[in-house]
């Protein structure tokens, strides 16, 4: 009923307008049937419209179900496994420009620090005495009068100050003077502070690495890959620091070392030099502070090389244990005269020329050798060239052109020839543990390295009792260890003066040790530079009474930390393995 009536009055309406706008026509039949088309296309599109509406709002709907649907995923119905994949995704390091470098259990020694360094255009500052003042009055190692001469300068770029402090930098944010830009910088840092000072070395102010470490490596780590391990076992480096600075202080030494030493693989567990450095601010230390004494130093060790001349006459079977040699006098060569220290003055077996230390008997010893077989077995020890260990500070040691049978003599004791802390280390280690050769090493390494023999297995037993000898009835008393077997030598020589002669007061001061005897696994090694005697030592500075107490407390307290066993000296076994009988078949010299 409606449309008939709307129909109508539209006809009505339609005929109301052809009246008024002109002559009257006759209505086709086109033209009668045009209103109902409009009124159809005009429904038309409204239910295009509709149908459109409905398929957009569907899709919608279903595009939020399906996200809502994901989010329940992710963070309920994920899997533990998966959640932990995400969690080491977002927990991975961010990779710097060097790599880090650790200890060898994994503490982290060098790492890298994101900075911020500020710089300026000159051509920007508006007022450069005005901008220098106030950027003087925020950064207090900048004067005034120098920026003022860098801000005026005409140029297009300044270095103002690197490596600023958070707080300098909003501070100098604050002050809004146009010219200056901020740039996001790494620097190196060191959290163990001078405790590796001369292991790592350190850098520049560009991250280029300037000694040690840093040096040897530089081009691995600058592709800040896997971090670098050292060897160094940053427990063993602060105890044995603590220990030689607290002797170095007792004796008024001018400085010294320590080392120690894994003498199945030659691995540096520790290795101190003082006086150090702090490697964080390099720029501050003297020569004297950045000497690397361990590897750069080069000394007469004096007696320690006994050792050395034990094993090689009896690995070149010119004598045994009881073999004997006439120390009752002083031995001349041509102008030369050689003595003992606190001389016996009677024949002494090997094993007596070795813990009572006689010059005489060493000299004697050698002489059935040779200087030619004496020559190519400190070869063999590597003392006639640079240590070979990754660090760029090494020392070339100092023997004479011509090996002549008075230079045989002296080097047998230690005298005439100079090496580093480093090489006696790594030459001992040899000598103790079944006689193979390894480089002395500042990496640490799972893989079981490779040596070369240099003397056999007896020889090496051979020396491992006459250092434990030592220790019960020679100078090597003060460096025993409850329970750890301590075998040792100690090495006390004259400073070489500046004319060429020995300064009689100043000695290089030492102990070499190794431990548990029976089992070498560790040599421990201390130098004191210069050391004067005191009251308690009854006015002595040589190595028996300033280095070997030293290696004692060093001993006491390393074993526990590596979980080392203590060892009866008593037990039977023991007692076998160490005993050396008596040059005429008497009481053994080593009664345990």
């Amino acid at each position: 009923m409606t449309r008939i009536e709307d129909n109508n009055t539209r006809v009505a309406l339609s005929a109301d307008v052809s009246r008024l706008s002109g002559p009257t026509r006759r209505m086709s039949d086109n033209d009668s049937a045009r209103p109902h088309n409009r009124d159809g296309l005009f429904r038309q599109a409204i239910e295009t419209g509709r149908t459109r509406l409905l398929i957009t709002g569907t899709i919608l709907a279903l595009s939020f179900a399906t996200i809502g649907v994901r989010l329940v995923d992710v963070t309920a119905l994920r899997m533990p496994s998966e959640s932990r994949d995400i969690h080491a995704a977002r927990t991975e390091p961010i990779k710097t420009s060097r790599s880090n470098i650790t200890d060898r259990n994994g503490t982290i020694v060098a790492t890298e620090l994101r900075t911020v360094s500020l710089s300026a255009n000159p051509k920007h500052i508006l007022d450069a005495q005005e901008a220098a003042v106030k950027l003087a009055s925020v950064l207090p190692d900048q004067s005034a009068s120098a920026l003022a001469k860098k801000l005026s300068s005409g140029r297009r770029f300044v270095w103002i100050q690197r490596q600023l402090t958070p707080l300098q930098q909003w501070e100098v944010n604050a002050l809004g003077i146009p010219g200056l830009e901020f740039h996001a910088e790494e620097s190196r840092v060191y959290p163990q502070g001078r405790l590796l000072s001369h292991i790592l070395g350190f850098t520049d102010i560009d991250n280029n690495g300037i000694s040690g470490i840093e040096k040897e490596f530089d081009k691995s780590l600058r592709n800040g890959d896997a971090p670098l391990r050292l060897s160094i076992d940053t427990r063993l480096q602060y105890l044995m620091r603590r220990e030689l600075s607290s002797a170095i202080k007792e004796f008024s030494a001018i400085g010294g070392t320590g080392l120690i030493m894994d003498a199945r693989n030659g691995e540096i567990l520790s290795m101190v030099s003082l006086p150090d450095f702090d490697p964080n601010h390099p720029g501050e230390a003297n020569s004297e502070a950045l000497f690397n004494r361990s590897t750069l130093g080069i000394y007469e060790l004096g007696s320690t090389f006994k050792i050395f001349n034990s094993a090689l006459a009896l690995e070149s079977g010119v004598a045994k244990l009881d073999t004997e040699f006439d120390a009752s006098k002083p031995l001349r060569v041509a102008r030369f005269t050689i003595n003992d220290y606190h001389g016996k003055n009677r024949w002494l077996s090997l094993a007596e020329v070795f813990i009572y230390s006689s010059n005489i008997g060493s000299a004697q010893m050698v002489s059935e050798v040779g200087p030619v077989a004496q020559k190519a077995f400190m070869d063999k020890l590597g003392f006639l060239s640079q240590v070979p260990v990754e660090l760029p500070e090494t020392g070339s040691p100092l023997y004479p052109k011509v090996w002549r049978p008075i230079n045989m003599m002296t080097i047998s004791y230690g005298h005439g020839i100079a090496i580093s802390p480093l090489h006696l280390a790594a030459g001992v280690a040899a000598m103790v543990n079944g006689g193979v050769m390894h480089n002395p090493t500042l990496i640490a390494s799972d893989e079981p390295r490779k040596g070369h023999r240099i003397i056999s297995k007896r020889t090496s037993k051979a020396v491992r009792k006459l250092m434990r000898l030592n220790n019960i009835d020679g100078s090597g008393k003060k460096s025993n260890a409850v329970g750890y077997l301590v075998g040792g030598k100690t090495g006390t020589a004259e400073k070489v003066n500046a004319n060429g002669g020995y300064a009689r007061k100043s000695l290089i001061s030492s102990y070499v040790a190794a431990f548990p005897m029976n089992d070498p696994k560790y040599i421990v090694y201390v130098v004191l530079d210069e050391p004067h005697g005191t009251k308690a030592t009854f006015g002595y500075a040589t190595g028996g009474w300033v280095a070997a107490p030293v290696v004692s407390r060093v001993v006491s307290q390393m074993g526990p930390m590596l979980g080392i066993e203590p060892v009866d000296a008593e037990a039977p076994e023991v007692r076998q393995e160490l005993a050396i009988g008596s040059p005429k078949g008497g009481k053994t010299l080593a009664s345990f």
